[in-house]
Formats: structure tokens, sequence, C-alpha cells
């Protein structure tokens, strides 16, 4: 496979510059790792301070740009990514491991994100309300609040930052956008996307490198006013105790133990193609993948049997195979992570039916694959069915009632996403009304979720912030509130 010798730099102050250390890293393809896709830098603090500087300086204007203009540029910037849509999308798979056609829908994702914030910046921003004084014009309205941080991991590269950064810009503020080290390329790509657009030098700087050092140089920088984090709760939280001891807002979208659930009415093949697509799309590797599916005891034979003809059927390889369902996990520290959760379900005392093993046939071994893995009778207790895997396992949880579902979806420490498959509508309400989830599903899978409305979690899942849809300008913006009084006449 070929090497690519390009070595990118990071953006800041509207060039491209090298690192302060000098040092790069190389990009693999996570489905062959004797392809590099290019070297990044490893910055340092002092690169994140420059772009800090950059994003201080510009901000000035930036906030003062008159809302239609910015709306232009994000616009634009939404036209160059569709036209660019198979390019980024064919980097996402190449670089991150899911296939071509979760790739590229991806890409179209953010142009659909870019479009609705660039509708932002010509809505309402404020509220007038009547004053106790004839002569007092009184009201309060959303101003942008400044340098903000955007820490973004690898699962979702071109997404997940948009729908950060496209709120971020549309709202006034300027951005330090510090993507994952494992997704350097789409990142570079979405920089490329916004400069192209025409956003103006220093509003959106680019800095490349390690989490442990360019994150935490963002998160402590006394400029950076906001911090928006997804990622691990370790980090998110780490980060959120540094940036909220000096007084910064804080933003964290986190992990997630996502349960399916599975009624005695259910339909079971369609029960089957939810709990599949959920389980086993992108790898596994999705906040909001499905990790339990709770199964009502009369039918729980039946839907393990075809869940596992199912997973067994699944075609594994390279994303850019057109026939391939599920590609490699990203890296191998994240394989091994997985094989260790397997382990220790079979140590728990689950029983493993399909799976469990790396895939290691022909050119297979030259990526980081796991099959497909279903385990059965998880107790709720166990550490696969409380804590997150993200990557291709699914346990599979017996209950007796849809009450006792209900409370063993509900007892773990994350309230991300969360579905029940059920014709009854009555059942589907006590669901919605009980579950401790901030996105819930009915006959639909756990993962995916609408652009223009709000995404986030409950409990471990989220700092009970929202992202995307209006509910994005909570978090990027902050209220002014005005008196104006006439002067003595």
């Amino acid at each position: 496979m070929a090497v690519a010798e390009r070595r990118f730099r990071n953006y800041i102050a509207g060039e491209w510059v090298d690192a302060s250390s000098g040092e790069m890293r190389p990009d693999e393809n996570p489905a062959d790792v004797r392809e590099i896709l290019g070297f990044f830098p490893r910055s340092t603090e002092v690169d994140v301070d420059r772009a800090v500087e950059a994003a201080a300086e510009a901000f000035a204007t930036w906030r003062r740009t008159p809302g239609p203009q910015r709306a232009a540029i994000l616009h634009k910037a939404a036209n160059i990514l569709e036209a660019r849509a198979r390019e980024v999308g064919e980097a996402l798979t190449r670089e991150e491991g899911k296939t071509i056609g979760e790739g590229v829908g991806e890409v179209l994702r953010g142009v659909q994100i870019l479009r609705f914030f660039a509708g932002e910046p010509l809505r309402p921003f404020g509220e007038v309300f009547s004053a106790t004084t004839a002569d007092t014009f009184l009201w309060a309205e959303r101003v942008p609040l400044g340098v903000v941080g955007v820490i973004t991991p690898w699962n979702f590269p071109v997404a997940i930052p948009l729908w950060k950064l496209a709120p971020c810009l549309a709202y006034g503020n300027t951005a330090v956008f510090k993507p994952a080290e494992l997704t350097p390329l789409t990142a570079h790509l979405i920089t490329e996307v916004f400069i192209e657009a025409g956003l103006p030098p220093g509003v959106l700087n680019l800095v490349h490198g390690p989490g442990s050092v360019v994150g935490e140089a963002i998160a402590r920088h006394p400029k950076v006013t906001a911090v928006t984090f997804t990622g691990s709760n370790a980090v998110g939280r780490h980060l959120y105790q540094v940036a909220s001891e000096r007084g910064a807002k804080v933003q964290l979208e986190l992990g997630g133990k996502n349960p399916l659930l599975v009624a005695d009415d259910a339909d079971l093949n369609f029960a089957v193609e939810l709990a599949t697509s959920g389980a086993f799309r992108s790898t596994g590797q999705k906040c909001t993948a499905t990790s339990r599916v709770i199964v009502l005891e009369s039918v729980v034979r039946d839907f393990t049997e075809k869940l596992v003809e199912r997973a067994r059927s699944l075609k594994v390889g390279p994303g850019m195979d057109a026939a391939t369902y599920m590609g490699p996990l990203v890296s191998e520290e994240q394989r091994q992570r997985v094989l260790s959760y397997i382990e220790t379900g079979e140590q728990e005392g689950a029983r493993l039916l399909t799976g469990g093993h790396e895939l290691a046939e022909g050119d297979l071994r030259y990526g980081y694959f796991v099959a497909p893995t279903v385990f059965a009778d998880v107790a709720p207790g166990m550490r696969i069915a409380q804590e997150e895997i993200f990557g291709p396992v699914v346990g599979v949880i017996r209950a007796r009632s849809l009450e006792e579902a209900i409370e063993i979806a509900n007892g773990v420490g994350y309230g991300l996403s969360a579905s029940i498959v059920t014709r009854d509508i009555r059942k589907a309400f006590d669901f919605i009304r009980s579950i401790e989830a901030g996105v819930v599903h009915v006959n639909s899978e756990t993962a995916g979720a609408e652009p223009h409305v709000p995404f986030g979690g409950m409990k471990g899942s989220s700092s009970f912030s929202r992202e995307q849809g209006r509910a994005a300008m909570e978090f990027f913006t902050q209220v002014k509130t005005v008196y104006l009084d006439m002067p003595p006449a």
C-alpha cells in the first residue's frame, strides 16, 4: 500500500504553519495499516497560545460582522462541502474505518448542519419587555461568548466538529479547533472548506496534537471563554474541572450504554434489524450505539437466535468495499479494549454466542478487525452491561415484564439514547415517560439523530446542555439585558 509523504500543518491566523515541536504523527488506515494518509503535527502549548491569541484578536471584528454576512459564509461552506462530499467521505472512511456509505452520509449530514446554522444569524436573538416606566426601552439579547475551544472525537470526524463549529461561528464566536489525533485529515478538509467559503483569518484556528497537551492547554488558557468537548467520560470530567475552575463555560457530551427494549408484541425480524444496525454499524463506535438489548422473556429465545444468525451473515472488511457492512475498529488500542471486554464478559458468566475474536484472514490481518459479537444470559450488573465498550459487542438481557425492562434500562450511569420496539401505543408511552435518556426512539434504532433538533444525554452522558438545533444557542451565547432610558426632555 502507498505511503502519502504529504506533511500537513496547523492553521492559525489565516495561515498554514508548522507546529513548534517539529514532531509529526502518521495518519494510518485502520483497515490496512500499510497505508499512511499523511503526517500531522504534534503541537504544544506554544501553538495553542498562538491560536488563542489569533482567535481573540479576530473576535473583536467577527462579533460585529452582520448576521447576514456570517450566514452567507456558512451557506457557501455548505455548498462547497456538498460538492466535495465524495472526496471528504473517502478520506473519512480511509482514516476512521466506517463504510463508504456511512462516510459520505456523514458528510451530507454535515451539509445539513451547515445549512441549518446558516439560517440562525437571520432569526430573532432576543426579547423586548414592558418596563415600569414609560421612557424605558427594555430588552434582552443573545451575544457571543468569545474564544471557544472545540475538542472533538474520532468516531464522527465530520458531523461532530460541524455541529460544534457551525453554531459557534454563526453566533459570532471564534474557535480553536482541536480534532482527534486519529482523524486529522477530515479536520484539515473541513478547515479548507471554511477557508474557501471566505471565513476571515483568525476566526477558525486548527491545532493538531495529543489531547493531553493540546486539549489541556485549551482548557487552561485564560482567554478561552468556553470549551465544548465530546469524548470519553474520564477526559471530559477532567477538562470540566480544569476549565470550570477558572470560570470558563463547559459543554460535555460523553458516553452511553444504550438499550433497545423488545416488547412481546414486537415484530422480531424488524427488531433484529434495528439491533443489528444499532450495534454493528460504524463497528459499534457510536455514543448512541445499541450495546444492550433487553427482551421480554416470552420472545427472548426466538429473538436471540435471529440476532445471532444475522450477526454471522454480516460482511466485515475495508470500508471502501461497497459490499462491507462493518469495517475495522479505529486503532489497535481500541481493538484490545474491545477484546478485553469480551474476555471479561465470558469470565462474568455471559454466554458468547458468536464472534468474540479478531478477524485476520487474508488482507484483514493488516487491519483492526473484530467479529460482530453477541452475548446471551447477560445479567444487568455485569460490566459488559454497565460500561461503554465502544465496539461491535451487544448483550441480550432477559426481562419478565416491561416494568422490569425499563428498570434494567435505567440501571446504568448513562442516559444518552434508548429505544423500544412495540406495536402497543400504551407501552410506547409508558417507556417514553419512564426512560432516563435524552434521546428516545420508538420503533427505530438507538443510533441516529436529526440535525435540527436538540441532542444530548442525561446522567453521566452529558453536562445537561444540548447540541444541535436552536438548543445550541443556549451554550454558544450569553444573555445581555439592556435598559435604554430616554434623556431628560
